[in-house]
């Protein structure tokens, strides 16, 4: 386990000292750190199942998740809860991600006949949230309209809250061990665990926003420590949760949520009464946090080259490739333009949200969370060659092939 953490700490140094080199060779830190994944991988061969599935990585990738829910729920823009496109945005969340997730089931049980629909549930909730870690420069691309990469924006930051509990609920039943838990009996454990959170993430989020704004306006807090705060949020949030068996993971997403409002509430009332120059800006609270969030994310990825070399030991059947490039196109496409129909949005524009819908670190995390949790055999597995195909398949797609497709909407848009 030091030899891995020393590879992750290198790889780590190499993309931090070339970063600016890399970006401009179009090589991001997903394709770096899943190259030094690889290459790790290929010289552990014998010990790769072993150290994706133990203990630690579960932990760490709780850990991960709970604090990338928190910061995708700090990062909506504005002070309305879907953004500037509450419209839109709303649709995709509330009709496509359904529909989405219930048409990857359904290719799943097509592709998949022998595996029960618990395991397909947690298919589903590996491979439809989208994340913006693959193609982070789509979403800051100002060559796409403001309103698409706003609801892309928001879309991204609450979906993975939308679906974990979802993904837990199949969890408990697809990783009983004994399968003799019923879906009610895993609805009785999952209810009050959701319950809890959401009374967890309300509480902490609003009391910690006044607490800070609190400290600040007493000058009890330097900037660092604000800052220092902000990142011990959701740590906090998800071990208190867990601590008296709720969600952690939609605490943190909730805790991120009600933190934000409250935060950017108080502080923006400071700065419209404050002379200039006497405060900082609304996100200065948040670098940290921000940081921190892409050295877990590119973690994530370094986790993936080490599953991709797994994966290809373990093989990759015909079907996991057709499910993967249904999941990537037809699973979301299809949903998103459905759910737009008599929308403000053109069908260009529809179509741009449809297409861009990259798959990162929220499939990753959630493909070893299934890989450590279920037992060990062919179900496990299955679910970590989808995750690694459609994530790396993302990168191919999302990464490199959006460009065109933004290019060609966006000119014929103008034209």
């Amino acid at each position: 386990m030091n030899s891995l953490f020393l590879a992750i700490a290198v790889a780590l140094m190499v993309r931090s000292l070339a970063a600016a080199r890399l970006d401009r060779w179009n090589l991001g830190a997903p394709v770096v750190m899943v190259l030094a994944g690889v290459a790790v991988g290929l010289l552990n061969e014998d010990s790769l199942s072993a150290v994706l599935n133990t203990q630690a990585v579960q932990q760490a990738a709780e850990i991960i998740l709970a604090v990338l829910l928190f910061t995708d729920a700090t990062e909506v823009r504005g002070g309305r809860l879907f953004g500037g496109s509450a419209g839109p945005v709303a649709r995709v969340l509330l009709i496509a991600l359904p529909l989405s997730l219930l048409l990857a089931m359904a290719f799943g049980w097509l592709l998949f006949p022998g595996l029960p629909w618990p395991v397909l549930l947690l298919i589903a909730g590996v491979v439809v949230p989208t994340d913006f870690a693959p193609a982070e420069r789509l979403v800051r691309d100002r060559g796409l309209p403001t309103r698409v990469r706003s609801a892309l924006n928001v879309e991204s930051g609450y979906n993975d809250g939308i679906v974990s509990p979802l993904f837990l609920f199949a969890l408990i039943l697809a990783g009983d061990h004994d399968q003799q838990r019923t879906p009610l009996d895993a609805l009785g454990t999952a209810v009050p665990f959701a319950l809890k959170a959401l009374v967890v993430g309300v509480v902490l989020g609003t009391v910690l926003a006044l607490l800070i704004n609190a400290a600040e306006r007493a000058g009890w807090m330097t900037d660092q420590s604000g800052r220092i705060t902000v990142l011990l949020a959701p740590l906090l949030t998800y071990t208190v949760t867990v601590g008296i068996d709720g969600n952690g993971f939609v605490a943190s997403f909730i805790c991120g949520v009600a933190f934000r409002y409250v935060h950017r509430l108080v502080k923006a009332r400071r700065l419209r009464t404050a002379p200039a120059g006497a405060t900082h800006a609304l996100s200065q609270d948040f670098h940290l946090l921000e940081d921190i969030t892409t050295v877990l994310t590119m973690i994530m990825w370094f986790m993936v080259g080490i599953a991709a070399v797994l994966t290809v030991l373990i093989g990759i059947p015909w079907q996991v490739v057709v499910f993967c490039a249904l999941a990537l196109t037809v699973v979301r496409v299809g949903p998103v333009l459905l759910s737009l129909i008599g929308s403000k949005f053109s069908g260009r524009e529809r179509l741009l949200v449809g297409a861009l819908g990259p798959r990162g670190t929220t499939s990753i995390v959630f493909g070893l969370l299934a890989f450590n949790r279920l037992p060990e055999g062919s179900t496990a597995d299955t679910i970590l060659v989808i995750t690694v195909v459609c994530v790396l398949g993302s990168v191919l797609v999302h990464g490199i092939g959006a460009r065109p497709v933004t290019q060609l909407l966006t000119v014929q848009r103008a034209v």
